[in-house]
């Protein structure tokens, strides 16, 4: 998408503080931090909603998942964390392709 600032991070014409990358998926940190840790976690193809997953989307998603499970001593999260998906702009979606935060570093409240 032209005018979607994650694959314009993803391809490399804006700068992030990229954490982890792979062919499938990003890992950078999250510009605006609501904890000490706030990772934003991004796959490169670019789709906005759950509602859009297919059978591809979702195995990515199930990809996407496991890896962060499997990198989270190295991101820093080993003590906990919590991973978030906001869909649509009432549940604070303000970049609109799918996009995981990943939120530690601390106790985290709930609500």
């Amino acid at each position: 998408m032209n005018d979607c600032i994650f694959c314009k991070i993803i391809a490399g014409e804006i700068p992030s503080s990229k954490v982890y990358e792979d062919e499938e998926i990003l890992i950078f940190k999250d510009i605006q931090p609501i904890a000490p840790i706030h990772l934003l976690c991004v796959a490169k193809e670019h789709f906005a909603y759950l509602s859009d997953l297919d059978e591809a989307r979702a195995t990515l998603l199930g990809r996407t998942l496991k890896k962060i499970g499997e990198l989270k001593d190295s991101l820093g999260l080993g003590e906990g964390y919590r991973v978030v998906i906001n869909q649509g702009e009432n549940a604070g979606q303000t970049v609109h392709h799918l996009h995981l935060h990943l939120l530690g570093g601390t106790t985290l409240p709930w609500g």
